[in-house]
């Protein structure tokens, strides 16, 4: 696999679409889980809004779960003229996971570091806009991934004990067993093609690339200027609505 291209801007994003959102059964059960809504604005819709206010001008969408109706709010997105420009990674044969996902969708994503977003990610913005401050924050000489980390005690809708612990310089090491950690993954990465040679076939986590990078120690985080809010559960949509109802 070639090097990543350092010299061109990162302006492409993968958004991972094609879960099955068990968790929000029976909701999901006929609507995909990027097109449930969130005061009255789907999340993929918000999402692809905010990659193209942070620059992002083309987004790969992979699709599995009632492909058929996100490939139809593509569409229509792009009749209405809305950015980024987006194209499809079908994955409508197999369930891949999100790093098998992302490795089936390389050769669209092109040869520079990109963004990896879960379709369902929401955070209510502080000063920072997220997206444009990790593009910046984004090192290659020194990083292989880059990661969104929001305080695990702010919070909306999570159910858990944190991912990671972050040291001054940013970099990552995993909640060691037994302990509340002070970080949780927030949706959203940055990545370089490089990250995915030698990878499993077919379905596999991107946990798996995340674990090499910490043995590498270039894993690296940066902390959220906001508030993650994490729509997991149909209950989580009306806790994700309250926190957002005074910014519209």
């Amino acid at each position: 696999m070639s090097p990543p291209n350092t010299d061109k801007p990162i302006d492409t994003a993968m958004v991972l679409a094609a879960g099955l959102g068990k968790r929000m059964r029976p909701l999901t059960d006929r609507v995909p889980k990027p097109l449930v809504e969130v005061a009255g604005y789907s999340l993929l819709d918000r999402l692809l809004d905010r990659l193209d206010e942070a620059g992002i001008t083309r987004a790969v969408v992979n699709v599995h779960h009632l492909a058929d109706q996100i490939e139809a709010r593509l569409e229509k997105r792009r009749a209405a003229g809305a950015g980024p420009a987006t194209i499809v990674s079908d994955e409508r044969d197999a369930l891949l996971e999100t790093g098998g996902g992302v490795a089936r969708a390389l050769s669209l994503l092109g040869d520079a570091p990109f963004v990896i977003v879960n379709a369902d990610t929401l955070w209510r913005q502080g000063m920072v806009e997220p997206i444009k401050a990790m593009i910046a924050a984004f090192d290659p000489a020194q990083m292989d991934t880059l990661l969104l980390l929001a305080p695990t005690v702010t919070a909306v809708g999570l159910e858990g004990i944190g991912d990671f612990l972050m040291e001054a310089d940013g970099r990552l090491a995993r909640r060691p067993e037994a302990r509340v950690a002070p970080f949780v993954y927030a949706g959203c990465a940055i990545m370089t093609p490089a990250a995915f040679a030698d990878v499993p076939k077919g379905a596999f986590s991107l946990n798996l690339l995340w674990d090499r990078a910490i043995e590498a120690e270039r894993l690296y985080g940066l902390r959220l200027d906001g508030q993650f809010l994490h729509v997991g559960t149909i209950p989580a949509i009306a806790e994700a609505e309250a926190a957002l109802v005074d910014i519209g």
